[in-house]
């Protein structure tokens, strides 16, 4: 799940794992555009029950690539992502837009 909140400068993400990620995860990274894919740079915390999260500030008006990777092997899209694009590696990237007042606000 993707929760955004826009501010005058940026738009602070608020990104979660689902449960049916999460579970049986030890450890989960948000790797993305805004980390330059690196695959250490940030580490979701892990919440009560099974879920991780994270919030992240962002550019606005922007569009941002992201997957989790769960336990440094398995890499999963966010099925509540505001669309997908084709990566390199014969899948999809998600995508979270940054985008003011567009449709994507109430997620």
């Amino acid at each position: 799940m993707v929760k955004k909140k826009y501010l005058k400068t940026k738009c602070k993400v608020t990104f979660e794992v689902p449960n049916s990620i999460a579970e049986g995860a030890e450890q989960v990274f948000l790797v993305g555009d805004f980390n330059n894919w690196d695959e250490q740079a940030t580490r979701m915390e892990k919440k009560k029950g099974s879920t991780f999260s994270i919030t992240l500030d962002l550019d606005p008006n922007r569009e941002y690539q992201y997957r989790y990777l769960v336990n440094s092997r398995d890499w999963h899209n966010d099925w509540d992502a505001d669309k997908y694009v084709p990566n390199p590696f014969s899948g999809d990237n998600s995508v979270v837009t940054t985008y003011p007042g567009d449709a994507s606000e109430a997620k």
